[in-house]
This record gives C-alpha cells, structure tokens and sequence, in this order.
C-alpha cells in the first residue's frame, strides 16, 4: 500500500465579498488569523456582483490566510468570471448599472484572478476540469472543480435542469430526460482524491424552505468517483458537513449509491480528523460562510486528510 501524509484543508465557500473584522460584527468565529493550513479551498461567490473592486478585496483577504497553496473556483454571484454569461448580460441587472458594466470586464477579472495580485497571494484560480498538485509535505492529490450549478434567477455559471455537464454521454440518467453537455466530465473511480463545485448535489446538504435544489448529476457523479473529500456551497442554510458511505457495487451510482450518511459536527478553530476510509467514504462539505441573511455566522472548515505521498 503507497504510505501517506496527513495533510490539512481550510473550506470556505460563499464569503460574498467578506472582510477580516465583518465576522466581528455578528459575533462569527471567522477571524484572523486563521488555523495555518497545507491547502485553502475557496468553492465560490467570492463577491456579491462580481466588480472589479470587489474581487481586489476578496483577493487581499485570502492573501491574510496562511496557507501553501490556495484554490479558488467562482460561483454564481461572481458575474463577470463567466464570459458566456457576461457576453449576453453586461452587468444590466442584479444590481448593476449599464454605466459601471462593460464588454471587457470579464477579461479583466479573469486577469486579475490569474495575475500578479494573485499569485502574490499565493491563488490559483480554477475553472472547470482536473487538475493535480504535489505540496511540500510530499503529499499529492487530483482535485475536480466547477463552478455550475443549475440556472436560477439568471445568476452567471448556469445550467439547463435537464443538462448533464458532470457524467459521460454512457452514464447520463436518460430515463429521466438528462441529456449530455459535458465537456469537463468527472472521471470514474479512483482518478480523484477531491472535488469542489460551486452548487451541492441533490439531497446532500441542499435544503431550502422550498425544498432540495441540488444537482441531481453531481450525485451520480461523485458517487462514480467516490473521492475523500467534496466541498461545495450556494445554498447558505445548507451549510454543515456528512460523512457518506458508499455501498460495496460501484456499478450503481446515484442517490441509489449510498449506504448512510452521519452528521459531522465543526470542531473550528480545531481540525475534524476523520479516517475517510479511500473509496469506501466521502466526507462531503458545504462550507458556506454567509448565513441566509448574508451575515458570517458559519466558521469554516478545518479537515486532515491522508494523502498519498509523492515518489
């Protein structure tokens, strides 16, 4: 068996434009400094509209977190990161004046998100698809991450409900009407050891007063890919975390994939050392710091994992 490494994650998700000393305020337990940790993972809405000032802010608060290395995806609030989106709105609602929003936003914020400010920070910013990392402790790890999540109120990052952009053309729910736009597929069991996206899967940390709104294909997806860890936010009453055990066939996938769930309480500013047991387990995050009334009263996540070390 490959030896490991014990490698330690700070979660946060839907910090909407949050600032060190805000958490203060509502008497939140998000403060500075913050546990010192290998890798940060940032699961999106960084903003409340996606302005250019804003991601400043949002980039010089993550600089004040210690960490290695520093993984950030957008989410819906973060309009001008998604081109496609901007393109085709340009800023003419959410709160947006045509005056402050123009075609060349997008390029300057992703530019900004990829630039020198960033890096000084020590960010990398993530769009969709798989990306691997070796830190200095030795260990490594693949992680998938997008920033979709099912349309809703025409916020940037959409999907159609019946489009399937997480599962191949082979493994799409076509009882049901999905039907495949995947370009950045998950891979199957064991490619990687992390996922993030922005919005939750369906019935999975995904509760609203209207009911669970989320991803009926990333629960067949991370049931494919069964990795340690899956993080994610959006829905900001959903917040908390579920250790979930996957049933021995890994030819049945879906909610149909699930064993049990067991609630897991945040021990933050302390770590929730778990022994997510590889391919059997997902420790699966909602890290959403804003609270339903846009107030940072939810801590982040501190989490160890058991990596495989490096040869």
């Amino acid at each position: 068996m490959p030896s490991t490494v014990s490698t330690r994650f700070l979660i946060i998700s839907d910090t909407h434009s949050f600032e060190f000393g805000d958490a203060e305020k509502v008497g939140g337990p998000f403060k500075h400094p913050t546990p010192k940790c290998d890798v940060l993972l940032h699961c999106g809405d960084l903003t409340q509209i996606g302005g250019l000032d804003e991601y400043e802010g949002c980039i010089r608060m993550l600089g004040q977190i210690d960490a290695e290395l520093k993984l950030v995806i957008a989410g819906n609030h973060d309009l001008t990161l998604d081109g496609k989106w901007w393109k085709t709105s340009e800023g003419k609602m959410h709160g947006m004046s045509t005056k402050w929003a123009n075609s060349e936003d997008h390029e300057r914020a992703v530019e900004m998100w990829k630039g020198p400010l960033a890096r000084e920070a020590g960010i990398t910013y993530l769009e969709e698809g798989v990306s691997s990392y070796t830190l200095k402790n030795g260990a490594k790890f693949s992680i998938y991450t997008s920033p979709y999540q099912p349309e809703f109120c025409d916020w940037a990052f959409p999907y159609q409900r019946f489009d399937d952009r997480f599962n191949p053309e082979d493994k799409v729910d076509k009882e049901l009407g999905f039907k495949c736009i995947a370009e950045n597929p998950v891979p199957d069991f064991p490619n990687v050891d992390i996922m993030m996206t922005h919005g939750p899967p369906r019935d999975i940390l995904d509760w609203t007063a209207h009911g669970n709104v989320g991803c009926h294909n990333l629960i067949r997806a991370v049931s494919r890919e069964r990795p340690q860890l899956y993080c994610f936010g959006h829905i900001h009453e959903a917040y908390g975390a579920k250790l979930v055990e996957w049933k021995e066939d890994k030819k049945v996938i879906g909610l149909a994939a699930v064993e049990s769930e067991s609630d897991v309480m945040n021990a933050y500013p302390q770590e929730s050392n778990l022994p997510v047991k590889f391919g059997k387990e997902t420790l699966m995050v909602n890290a959403a710091i804003m609270d339903l009334k846009y107030e940072p009263t939810h801590a982040p996540w501190v989490v160890d994992l058991e990596l495989t070390k490096a040869t």
